[in-house]
Parts: structure tokens; C-alpha cells; sequence
């Protein structure tokens, strides 16, 4: 008896260590899409013209190598078009951004890497949790390859990445946060007691509508990917009008005619703007309605924070538009669409059975 209760506290103590690991590289990948919004809101995405997985965390140390980096730099159609005439020290200024940008992804990989083997080699982790964050590991490279693609879209011939490429990149990033936030909030006992404290159809009503509003939270971030791409946001800054309508002409001027939710400046910002006003209405509506479950208080504070999250998002949307996407709101409305998509995977996750949580002896 004694040495059972002796191997569970052992055991939680490591699985407790497991779910810090992951909430620091949770942390971590929301840093790298803010550093990520930066990047590209101050023109320092496309100032790293090669890609060198392996030897690019060095930078350039000296003049000469400095001095190869800008000639490089030149060639591209970001400094033709854009940066004709820019010295050497502007040169500096975007390129540090981005080169932070790419060395905090290498050392996300370390932080990821580094622990998952020293866990694997205790046997602290069973083989359904070593196979998903293996997947993850596999997932996170190919965010790396992604960012790359999407920047040699720029190198070519507009000194602009493409708006679908720069989507996938902001998925993907959601995707890895949601994984290990689900992974992680799946390992603590805590989730397992509230759940056996509702009814059965109860739960499966709210695990649905929960499971809902996730994937408009989803969808509205990666529209606003679409808007980020296009610079949509710059496009028309009037609200709740849209060049002096509710429903402005040229919504669909393109052909074919679903190519206008993707490339049509106009559409893709006001396609943002209902989908967003439907997310925060269902997200208003599910508040309401859950009060008349019965919901232990642990699981109705995501529920809370998603609401306040939504609130907030909606005002720096608004705020962001009228005041003609400035840097510091642009940052704030983007990290806030990041929190307020973890509160809704929080939310999905209260309401979902854990399915890896197995004491083994």
C-alpha cells in the first residue's frame, strides 16, 4: 500500500514536470507569432534572403560578411521597389528582427527537443504521449520549412509574401499551441474529478457547442491572416460602414468567384469583419446559455476568460481599423487572437475525457 501511494506521488510529480515543459513551449510559440506580427508589420521579414537550417543561427560577425549579407539584400525587390538607397545600419535595424525571429524557432526546437529525449529515456512518457509529441516535433520542422516557403515568396517578383502562404504559417502556429495546450491540460488529474461532476447529456450539448466555437475562433484567425497578407486592413478604415455601405459594391469582382474571399482586398476585410461579429455573437449567446447548466465554477472560467477575450478582441479590431493599423494596436489585436483562440481550446478541452492520463507500473 505504501509503495503504491509512493509510485502515484512519484508519478504525478513527473507528469507535473511534463505539463510545465509544455505550458513554457506554449509560452515560447506565442512569443514567436508575436515576434512573428513584428517582423512583418515593420517591413523585417524579407531582410534574410537564404534559409541555413543548420548554420544560420550564426549572424553575420564582421564587415565583410555584413557587407556580402546587404549586396544580397539588394538584389531583392523589397530594396528595388521599396528600400532603394537604404545604408548598411537601416539594413541592420530589419535584419536583427527577422534573424531573432529564425534563432527563437531553432531554440523552441532545443526546448522541445532536448526534454522530450531526457523523458523518453526515463520512461516518463508512455508511447501514445511519445507518438503525439513526436508528431508535434515532426510538425513544428515543417513550421520552419513553411516560414521559408513563405518568405521566398517575396524574393521573386512582388516584394510582398503570398496572403495563403502567410495563412498556412499562422495556422500551423495555432495547431502546434493547440496541440500541446490540449496534451498538457489532458495530463492534470483535475480535469478528470469536474468531469464526473456533470450530467452525461449535459456535457455532450456544451462539448458540442464548445467544439463550435472553436473552429469559428479558427476560422476567423486565419481570415485575419488573409487580411494581414493583403494589407485588407489598410484597405478600407471606416466602421461600421464599408466606403459608405453596409454592404459595399465589388465584393465579388473577381472570377472565379470564390477567389475574391482570398484576393479581393475588399471581401476578404469585410468577409473578416462578419465573421468576427458571428464568433463574438456565439460566444456571447454560449455565456448566456451555460449559465443554465449546472458547471462546477474550475470549468466555467473558460468560459469567462473567453468572453472577456472576445470583448477585447473586437475593440482592438475596431480600434486598429479606424486608426489605420498602428504597430502597437496591430501587435495587440494579433496577440489577443492568439489568447482568445487558447481560451477557446481551453474550453473544448474542460469538456473533453482525457484519453492518455494511465498510471503504469
Amino acid at each position: 500500500m505504501i509503495q503504491k501511494i509512493q509510485f502515484e506521488e512519484d508519478f504525478l510529480k513527473r507528469q507535473n514536470i511534463i505539463v510545465i515543459w509544455l505550458y513554457i513551449l506554449i509560452v515560447s510559440v506565442v512569443c514567436m507569432v508575436i515576434i512573428g506580427g513584428l517582423t512583418r508589420l515593420t517591413g523585417s521579414g524579407l531582410s534574410m534572403v537564404d534559409w541555413r537550417p543548420i548554420t544560420g543561427w550564426l549572424p553575420p560577425f564582421n564587415d565583410v560578411s555584413w557587407f556580402f549579407v546587404f549586396e544580397e539584400y539588394k538584389k531583392t525587390p523589397e530594396y528595388l521597389i521599396i528600400n532603394k538607397g537604404m545604408n548598411l545600419h537601416e539594413f541592420k535595424q530589419i535584419f536583427w528582427l527577422e534573424y531573432f525571429h529564425r534563432l527563437w524557432g531553432r531554440l523552441i526546437g532545443i526546448i522541445f527537443f532536448v526534454p522530450f529525449v531526457f523523458f523518453l529515456f526515463k520512461g516518463w512518457i508512455n508511447s501514445i504521449l511519445g507518438i503525439r509529441l513526436l508528431g508535434l516535433f515532426v510538425l513544428g520542422g515543417a513550421q520552419g520549412v513553411m516560414g521559408w516557403y513563405m518568405v521566398q515568396s517575396g524574393l521573386s517578383m512582388r516584394p510582398e509574401v503570398s496572403q495563403y502562404r502567410l495563412a498556412a504559417h499562422f495556422s500551423i502556429a495555432l495547431i502546434i499551441i493547440a496541440s500541446l495546450f490540449w496534451i498538457a491540460r489532458g495530463l492534470n488529474q483535475s480535469l478528470i474529478a469536474n468531469l464526473h461532476r456533470f450530467n452525461t447529456n449535459e456535457l455532450n450539448a456544451l462539448r458540442r457547442q464548445a467544439y463550435l466555437l472553436l473552429g469559428f475562433v479558427f476560422i476567423t484567425a486565419c481570415s485575419g491572416a488573409f487580411v494581414a497578407g493583403l494589407d485588407a486592413g489598410k484597405a478600407f478604415n471606416t466602421f461600421p460602414l464599408i466606403d459608405g455601405k453596409l454592404i459595399p459594391d465589388g465584393l465579388f469582382d473577381l472570377v472565379p468567384l470564390y477567389i475574391n474571399f482570398f484576393e479581393n482586398s475588399l471581401t476578404v476585410q469585410f468577409s473578416h469583419r462578419v465573421l468576427a461579429f458571428v464568433t463574438a455573437g456565439l460566444i456571447v449567446l454560449f455565456w448566456f446559455g451555460a449559465r443554465r447548466y449546472r458547471i462546477p465554477k474550475s470549468n466555467f472560467l473558460p468560459i469567462h476568460c473567453l468572453l472577456i477575450a472576445v470583448i477585447v478582441q473586437v475593440g482592438l479590431g475596431i480600434s486598429t481599423l479606424l486608426l489605420f493599423v498602428p504597430l502597437t494596436l496591430a501587435i495587440a489585436h494579433q496577440t489577443v487572437s492568439v489568447i482568445l483562440f487558447i481560451c477557446a481550446v481551453w474550453l473544448a478541452r474542460e469538456l473533453t475525457p482525457p484519453s492518455i492520463v494511465k498510471l503504469e507500473k
